[in-house]
């Protein structure tokens, strides 16, 4: 049993890997469109809050600490730029801050997608939580009672549980696509970025979104993995 446990290790290789070179992959293409300045001239910052008001979004832009740690919050109206994004005029950091107004223009116009996700996130942090503890007491009744259906409903609740992270991941591929293309749109009707640049913030974007993608990927393995020691358990 202890091997089995050890052994489903290997089910989350690929995602580890696919994580790995989806990471290397945005930190490559962002550091090298981070060198290059938009011919606007436009910062960063200055680009979301003009955005946000072509668009009507009453959202407050703010510097936040990290690298690439940008972030729209729908619950106070808050868009974050990273220390490089903020006041930086590159073609890295104008896209990632369209990126991030694309969310703000979501949540004005109550996109679905993103509605649901932010319902998910209460969901799946209580979830994460309960799926170890279900999984346990159902072993626990199914050792006790000689397994009875009642400790295998436990197990179901826990494999439910835990695949809600995997539901979050899979809703959150939409939503960052949505963004991505609204950013691309509003920076070139808006005039911030020409052909060229634009290309490169397509770029920027697209590895980005890489990461989400392998980070579905990666969630769906660890729920594998999860039914897959669930059930070797079950059997014994």
């Amino acid at each position: 049993m202890l091997y089995s446990y050890w052994g489903s290790y290997i089910i989350i290789i690929p995602g580890l890997l696919l994580t790995m070179l989806a990471q290397f992959f945005v930190s490559s293409t962002y550091s090298r469109y981070s060198k290059i300045a938009a011919k606007s001239g436009w910062t960063a910052d200055e680009i979301s809050k003009r955005l946000l008001a072509q668009n009507g979004c009453n959202v407050r832009v703010a510097p936040i600490a990290g690298n690439l740690t940008d972030n729209y919050n729908p619950s106070n109206k808050v868009l974050s730029l990273s220390q490089t994004t903020y006041g930086r005029s590159s073609i890295a950091a104008l896209g990632v801050a369209a990126h991030e107004v694309g969310h703000a223009v979501q949540d004005k116009r109550n996109y679905l997608p993103l509605r649901f996700r932010s319902f998910l996130v209460p969901v799946v942090n209580w979830g994460s939580r309960l799926a170890v503890p279900l999984l346990l007491i159902g072993l626990l009744v199914d050792f006790g009672a000689q397994a009875t259906s009642f400790g295998g409903l436990f197990i179901d609740l826990a494999i439910i549980a835990y695949s809600l992270a995997t539901v979050f991941a899979l809703v959150t591929l939409p939503v960052e696509f949505n963004a991505s293309h609204r950013a691309l749109k509003m920076l070139k009707t808006s005039g911030s970025l020409n052909a060229e640049e634009l290309s490169g913030a397509r770029k920027v974007l697209t590895a980005a979104a890489m990461t989400y993608v392998a980070s579905m990927f990666l969630s769906l393995l660890y729920l594998v993995r999860f039914i897959f020691i669930a059930s070797r358990f079950r059997r014994k």
